[in-house]
């Protein structure tokens, strides 16, 4: 018989970028709980991909078109998203984009700005409208939420030619820290994930580097890389009100990588 506590019949978990790599990992995962899924991502192609696969595990599932970059567009998408589901119970800030590799007194404004728009701006305007919509619920009585963002190990080492990658995620924790204390007393809790090195869509580039391949597996203590999957029962436990008393945390899922 499977742990009752992680049961997540009747609850609603938004996922932005999860129509692919680790946040359809999540989804899978939280669908597979019992969770409705709302995902968002900017490739229609790769929505109604995921949408098909994920409507053949769990129960109710969306996508929407969403640039999260786009102030407007968030707001707008958030509101169609309350009106399929009638509720957001978790957002998970997962959609970003990788860093092209320059160096920092050679980095443009317009690159700069391109990273923080989504990494950055993005989550402010995603989890703005998610713990709004959660605190005004737990004024009504009903108060249940979880903010959880993808950061990256460039948050907490030194990625060189990335600095601007490594600002938006090294924010995302300290965000996420401070949101779980303002929001703790309407029951919502805040966590960051730090992925290792997981092989999805965005990370193809340097998994076809050999020199990147050679130099970074020998650092595995796991002898693998990650994968999209790693990440669903980390979700399902964040979802669950079995991790109701647990907050601000900075989970690093990354296979020993960091340790060695």
């Amino acid at each position: 018989m499977a742990f009752p506590g992680f049961d997540l019949s009747g609850r609603v978990a938004l996922i932005t970028g999860g129509n692919g790599g680790i946040g359809l990992g999540m989804a899978r995962g939280l669908a597979q709980a019992g969770c409705e899924i709302c995902i968002w991502g900017t490739n229609p192609a790769k929505n109604e991909s995921a949408l098909a696969e994920l409507a053949g595990i769990g129960p109710k599932v969306s996508a929407f078109i969403c640039d999260v970059a786009n102030e407007a567009a968030v707001e707008t998408t958030f509101a169609a998203s309350l009106k399929t589901h009638g509720r957001i119970d978790g957002c998970f800030a997962n959609a970003g984009v990788g860093g092209r590799n320059t160096a920092f007194d050679e980095m443009t404004t317009e690159e700069w700005d391109r990273v923080i728009g989504v990494n950055q701006s993005g989550v402010f305007y995603t989890f703005r409208a998610a713990a709004r919509h959660m605190k005004e619920r737990a004024l009504h009585g009903d108060a249940f939420g979880r903010l959880v963002g993808t950061a990256s190990l460039a948050a907490i080492s030194g990625q060189a030619r990335g600095e601007h990658y490594a600002q938006s995620k090294g924010g995302l924790v300290a965000m996420i820290k401070a949101l779980a204390v303002e929001y703790a007393r309407y029951n919502v809790t805040a966590h960051t994930l730090l992925p290792g090195c997981t092989e999805t869509d965005m990370t193809q580039g340097a998994f076809s580097n050999p020199r990147f391949v050679e130099n970074v597996f020998k650092r595995m203590p796991v002898r693998r890389w990650g994968k999209p999957a790693d990440f669903a029962a980390i979700a399902i436990y964040i979802m669950s009100e079995s991790s109701s008393f647990h907050t601000a945390e900075t989970f690093l899922i990354d296979g020993g990588y960091f340790a060695y």
